[in-house]
């Protein structure tokens, strides 16, 4: 046992500790030293949180979609007034920087804001007369209990991309967030019941793979949502789905910057730094290749090296840090040897991020910003998802060749190019073969009423996350067809029924 808070799970609108007597410790990754203890589920609480929703549903969904919207606008002015409190858990458990971290809850409040318009968007269609007596219209209805399991990376903003529409389309949810940095999900399920939500409606799970493949083999679960890997994203899908689940699992990424030689190179340069370096690279949408287009490539990988090396790298709450640690010991290791075989497989080291350390905070989880150049695609730095804070520079003769480089690539879920000709940005749009693309903007991440998802090994299933196709996955399709009896014909007819 352990002196450390212990975050438990919530489920049917209360607090329940784990009675597997399996726990796990969440770290500050600024200091390596743990901060909590996370209960760890079984599929005995896994059923508990599925029976609690399996409760609510048919009285919720039952709810005006009005009242529902209500509840989530509520819901939607705490988190707008806990803010400062969700950072500071983002700070504490993942790494990131306070003011990345604010700007972490403020996308996800952004979801919140689209979902509170579900009236509006569960609207179906009416076509008066489609035959003589005939009118025909549709709805879409929710499906039951749904699940969502979310990354480490963005532990306020991924659940918010789920719940929020979920719950406004009339189903209940079961959150299992990453076992890193659990906090922010009691926060969620806190402010959800203060703002009136009913009990069972929302739950959490807390855990790891035990509790996933209880979600997974549940019965009673209609529906998962994922992000995270590519491995794990594939292997949730193929078994949601061979349980009868509807699977929307979004995976990895290897996401490009093109920067042509009319490009605004200085604009190039910063929108670089941040996509980056961004969250010590622990995006999916962080750019993690740079391809210099012909003669931009000296130029830029010299503005690249000085920038990177000035990085500011320290506590995610000091005021001047722009990068904080790595999540895990175990991700820093793995970058440091991602950054070795880079080296040894003959990429140019220009600014290597290897063994930092930080004043008074000697033990964290720290990895300093990472250039390399004349990276090539038989390398593992540019093969595997580093997930940190390393960028690869390639070189291409022309942008014909970067869009087949980038098209041969097994990731698509984004892209940018930086370019001041507007026929060079609109072909390249039209060619890509990647879900989400920028032109002169590095993180073309959707807003809330537009929808994101990668294409290839970045996505699998057959909807977006969030915005309109959010709402198609957490609902189905009714097409309904009636004609009263004073209008009806007399005698049965058996031709396949047309319009007469």
């Amino acid at each position: 046992m352990t002196d450390l808070d212990t975050i438990t799970h919530y489920i049917n609108g209360a607090k329940a500790d784990t009675t597997s007597g399996r726990y796990a410790d969440v770290y500050n990754p600024a200091i390596g030293e743990p901060c909590a203890r996370v209960a760890l589920g079984t599929p005995e609480e896994v059923n508990a949180a599925v029976a609690a929703a399996a409760a609510a549903f048919p009285s919720w969904a039952a709810t005006p979609a009005l009242t529902r919207a209500r509840v989530l606008f509520k819901y939607l002015q705490l988190c707008q007034e806990h803010t400062d409190e969700f950072a500071a858990m983002l700070t504490r458990e993942h790494g990131k920087t306070f003011d990345d971290a604010k700007g972490e809850v403020a996308r996800g409040i952004e979801m919140v804001e689209f979902a509170v318009g579900i009236p509006q968007m569960m609207k179906g269609e009416f076509t008066d007369q489609i035959a003589r007596g005939i009118d025909a219209w549709s709805m879409r209805q929710p499906l039951g209990v749904v699940a969502g399991i979310t990354p480490f990376n963005f532990p306020v903003m991924v659940p918010m991309w789920m719940f929020p529409v979920a719950i406004a389309c009339g189903n209940t949810f079961v959150l299992k967030p990453s076992e890193r940095d659990p906090s922010p999900s009691l926060l969620h399920a806190r402010l959800l019941e203060q703002a009136g939500l009913p009990k069972g409606v929302f739950n959490v799970v807390q855990g790891d793979k035990v509790t996933v493949d209880a979600l997974l083999d549940h019965r009673e679960v209609q529906a998962i949502s994922f992000v995270g890997s590519t491995p794990i994203a594939e292997y949730i899908y193929a078994r949601g789905t061979a349980s009868g689940k509807r699977v929307q699992a979004l995976g990895g990424a290897k996401n490009h910057m093109v920067v042509m030689p009319d490009a605004d190179m200085q604009m190039a340069v910063d929108a670089l730094m941040g996509a980056a370096f961004g969250s010590a690279g622990e995006r999916c949408m962080a750019i993690s290749v740079v391809v210099a287009v012909g003669d931009a490539g000296d130029k830029l990988a010299d503005a690249l090296a000085k920038r990177t090396a000035a990085l500011k790298i320290g506590d995610g709450m000091a005021s001047d840090s722009e990068m904080g640690p790595v999540v895990t010991s175990a991700a820093k290791q793995r970058i440091e040897k991602l950054i070795g075989e880079g080296v040894e497989q003959g990429a140019t080291l220009l600014v290597d991020g290897r063994g930092i350390k930080v004043p008074g905070r000697e033990n964290g989880f720290f990895v300093g910003g990472t250039l390399f150049d004349h990276v090539t695609d038989d390398m593992t730095i540019y093969k595997e998802e580093i997930f940190g804070p390393v960028l690869c520079m390639m070189r291409a003769p022309d942008v014909a060749t970067a869009v087949e480089l980038i098209n041969a690539n097994e990731y698509g879920n984004g892209v940018a190019i930086f370019t001041r000709d507007g026929g060079t940005a609109r072909e390249f749009v039209r060619q890509i073969q990647v879900g989400m693309v920028g032109v002169n903007v590095p993180l073309p991440v959707p807003m809330a009423f537009n929808s994101f998802g990668g294409w290839k090994r970045s996505l699998f299933g057959d909807h977006h996350a969030y915005g309109p196709e959010g709402v198609r996955f957490y609902t189905r399709h009714k097409a309904v067809m009636q004609r009263w009896p004073n209008t009806a014909s007399a005698g049965a007819e058996f031709s396949f029924p047309q319009m007469k």
